[in-house]
């Protein structure tokens, strides 16, 4: 007989403290070895954590809405009913779980939310027997009564989401459904989002009052911190003009087939890196990190006010089909809040395109942890003059590097960028190969 403390997990290596997004279980519920019971927030994804343990959810400390430090006890499990009332009175009396029987050990983070592709296969909603939804789905299902194993997720993956038990329940499929409002338990829903403890979040975008201070989400302070940890990074920038009709008419050969310019950019970076293994490279204490893979990060603004850069690993190495359905995964994986700490941590060189918001040119801050970022203006029609003597129309947009002054010299940023304008210049098709 034992109770335990279920403590916060650590779900990156940058993180410090999480966030209660929702409690799945509720206080008195069995829980069985590795089920979920939590959803924490951490700085860039919502994490499902489940439990080592078996037992009851006895106590909830940390409730949700409310952050903790990591390695806090955020709750006690009681291996047996008898002991729920006994964890309780340990919670109120502000002691610990320790009993001579008892280990604590913190729930396992496990990205049954943030990988859908590891919770289901060939788009069951099943993983290895346990049904895959988001906790607000399992909410909305347990109000309005619905059968969740009854349903087929329209989710990354076949993972069940809020809207199709709110499917279900509109069709009167299932008993008692129709007395139960559905917007009435989360009147600021939106589309794979989380339960309602949550809405704050987008605040400072979509509901900011004149007059109002809006506290930060979790993933605007994880850009205050990056932003801040790049201060005493000597940095210089680059700028230079790229003609793109090349890349423009590929484009439009290729669009039909699901091919983004951003993987098509990308791609011109990644290979253009093979030749330039130092604008790949990052600084350390010990000297220069030769990174051995070239993975591309790509800045994301979130609709709640964050920013995140999911990576493409390997860029240089994958074809443009295969990369630009990762990268339209990624994407909405991204907006979802379900990407693995991997997904999004792991870049070795980054790109910041506001071309498409029809931005010229722009600098960008060095991310940490890497050498260089590529800021990138749109493309449009300049008059210049050709080879001949002429004047002409060309697509041009404009790029600047921003590098780490203490290994990348300008020298060589200006080598990689001709190298990467006469890649998009004349030989675009390359990229298809």
């Amino acid at each position: 007989m034992s109770i335990h403390e279920v403590f916060m997990p650590a779900l990156s290596s940058t993180m410090t403290e999480g966030k209660i997004v929702s409690w799945v279980k509720s206080p008195g519920d069995k829980v069985e070895k590795g089920e979920t019971v939590v959803v924490v927030e951490s700085d860039k994804a919502d994490m499902d954590v489940e439990t080592f343990y078996e037992g009851f959810l006895a106590h909830i400390i940390v409730e949700a809405g409310e952050t903790a430090p990591v390695g806090s006890a955020i709750a006690f499990i009681a291996e047996t009913e008898a002991e729920i009332e006994q964890a309780k009175s340990l919670a109120n009396s502000g002691g610990a779980a320790a009993t001579p029987t008892s280990s604590p050990e913190p729930v396992a983070a496990t990205a049954s939310a943030a990988t859908p592709a590891l919770a289901s296969q060939n788009g069951s909603n099943h993983k290895e027997g346990r049904l895959v939804a988001s906790p607000r789905a399992r909410k909305l299902a347990k109000e309005l009564k619905v059968d969740l194993t009854t349903l087929q997720g329209s989710g990354p993956h076949g993972r069940i989401v809020a809207e199709d038990v709110e499917a279900l329940s509109n069709k009167g499929k299932q008993p008692a459904a129709a007395p139960v409002a559905p917007a009435a338990p989360v009147p600021t829903s939106t589309p794979a989002a989380p339960p309602a403890p949550r809405t704050p979040a987008p605040a400072p975008v979509t509901a900011a009052v004149p007059g109002q201070t809006v506290p930060l989400t979790t993933f605007q302070n994880a850009v205050v911190r990056n932003m801040v940890a790049t201060i005493s990074v000597p940095v210089f920038r680059v700028g230079y003009t790229i003609t793109t009709d090349g890349l423009d008419k590929l484009y439009k050969q290729i669009k039909s087939k699901g091919v983004t310019m951003t993987a098509l950019l990308a791609k011109a970076v990644a290979v253009t890196l093979q030749k330039h293994p130092l604008l790949n490279a990052s600084y350390s204490d010990q000297g220069i990190v030769y990174h051995s893979d070239i993975n591309i990060s790509v800045a994301v603004a979130m609709d709640d006010g964050g920013l995140i850069t999911p990576v493409l690993q390997n860029a240089d190495a994958v074809d443009i089909y295969s990369l630009s359905r990762t990268w339209k995964s990624l994407v909405e994986r991204a907006r979802a809040k379900q990407l693995q700490p991997q997904e999004y941590n792991s870049g070795t060189f980054t790109l910041s395109n506001l071309g498409m918001f029809g931005v010229d040119k722009f600098d960008a801050i060095l991310p940490p942890g890497q050498g260089s970022i590529l800021a990138i203006g749109a493309s449009r029609p300049q008059v210049v003059a050709t080879p001949d003597g002429l004047f002409g129309v060309r697509q041009q947009m404009q790029v600047n590097i921003t590098s780490d002054h203490r290994i990348i010299y300008g020298a060589h940023a200006a080598a990689f960028l001709q190298d990467l304008a006469k890649l998009i210049e004349t030989n675009p098709q390359s990229l298809t190969l």
